[in-house]
């Protein structure tokens, strides 16, 4: 069965909805979460963990945090991120498709680890 992905709020509900016009499964904080998430910085890795779900986000800065880490290390989790925050829409949605294979692969062996969805591979860059 192909993993589930909880979006952090800065992908969007455009993101979302490309995502899951490729077959993805996918929760969106705003979803769960009011105000779109915007007081949850932290919460939102540990709900979406405790569901299965693997975080996808477009900070790369995330893998520094220790609050947002902390919940993927403890579970021995993985989470993706875009490695460029400032890509349109279009292509915020093409690396995850293009790379689906290599993401469902990270996912199937665990971690802990975050990954980086790059243009032209997926990369682990922590720990």
């Amino acid at each position: 069965m192909p993993p589930e992905f909880f979006l952090d709020r800065n992908l969007g509900r455009r993101v979302a909805e490309g995502l899951r016009a490729h077959g993805w499964t996918v929760h969106r904080i705003g979803e769960f979460f009011p105000a779109d998430g915007q007081d949850v910085p932290e919460v939102w890795i540990t709900y979406g963990l405790e569901r299965s779900w693997v975080p996808l986000s477009k900070d790369g800065r995330i893998k520094t945090r220790d609050l947002e880490i902390r919940p993927v290390l403890e579970r021995e989790a993985v989470l993706f991120y875009l490695d460029n925050q400032q890509l349109p829409t279009t292509v915020m949605i093409e690396r995850p498709v293009a790379r689906r294979d290599a993401i469902h692969r990270a996912v199937a062996h665990g971690g802990p680890a975050a990954y980086a969805v790059r243009r032209d591979r997926v990369e682990r860059t922590w720990p």
